[in-house]
């Protein structure tokens, strides 16, 4: 029932990457070769949490030596969360959050969803989810672009339990996984209409520790008012009651 699946990272060559990360020390669940699926692999962080290292780039390119692009040997690539319903989930994502679907994958007992959010000159140029070409689109141009994607697996058959709850990471006895977020231009009014339209929140933004706003020194006025905008944050609830915070755009406090 542990609902926070792993987080992933995507490199130029996997093989390569854990043979540096194995000379480091670090641990692995899975080694790339390992299990019924092939050329990826699972390390653990130093709280045990399972780090996927993916490839990035065409499948094609299996020759490809671990560089530094741009900059960095791994990006960050996406966040797996299991979930209860995909006919409940991935609306909430897809119209809720305006999320897109780029890719989707059907096993015998479980199903894997892959949703990113692109701007609306590049959704009407991904390839259909369904098909072959989305999971080269993802690696290709998604990873290689460092655009995190979120993906949902669904172990098939929970759907129709009534009493079947994953745990969010939010409670005892099992916390661990915190949240999810999502940058929206005001908090206030995002809210507002989530709350008219019947959706479920945590914390609404001036609730908890973190309000809205908070204390305001007038000495260095703009400064702390473009920080406070940055504070407004509520946390949104999913069909599985996963936390969703909600963070008002911002801007840096240096330029000011």
């Amino acid at each position: 029932k542990d609902g926070f699946g792993h987080f992933a990272f995507s490199c130029n060559n996997v093989y390569d990457a854990c043979e540096i990360l194995e000379k480091s020390g670090i641990s692995f669940k899975k080694k790339p070769d390992e299990g019924r699926m092939k050329g990826l692999a699972f390390v653990h962080d130093p709280d045990q949490y399972w780090m996927e290292i993916i490839k990035m780039g065409s499948k094609a390119d299996k020759k490809q030596k671990l560089e530094h692009v741009p900059n960095k040997a791994y990006h960050f690539a996406q966040t797996m969360l299991r979930i209860k319903d995909p006919e409940k989930s991935i609306p909430f994502y897809t119209e809720k959050l305006d999320m897109t679907l780029v890719d989707e994958r059907h096993f015998s007992d479980f199903s894997l969803y892959f949703l990113a959010t692109l701007p609306k000159s590049v959704q009407s140029r991904i390839p259909d989810p369904k098909s072959e070409k989305a999971s080269e689109f993802v690696r290709s141009k998604l990873y290689t672009a460092a655009v995190p994607v979120l993906e949902l697996t669904h172990n098939h058959g929970t759907e129709k339990d009534e009493n079947f709850v994953h745990y969010n990471g939010n409670a005892e006895p099992r916390r661990g996984f915190g949240h999810i977020g999502f940058l929206v231009s005001d908090v206030y009014k995002t809210c507002e209409s989530f709350e008219k339209e019947g959706l479920k929140f945590h914390k609404k933004p001036d609730e908890g520790g973190i309000k809205g706003y908070g204390p305001l020194d007038y000495t260095i006025y703009i400064k702390h008012l473009i920080l406070l905008h940055c504070l407004r944050v509520a946390f949104l609830l999913d069909p599985d009651g996963y936390w969703i915070e909600l963070v008002g755009r911002g801007r840096d406090v240096n330029l000011v």
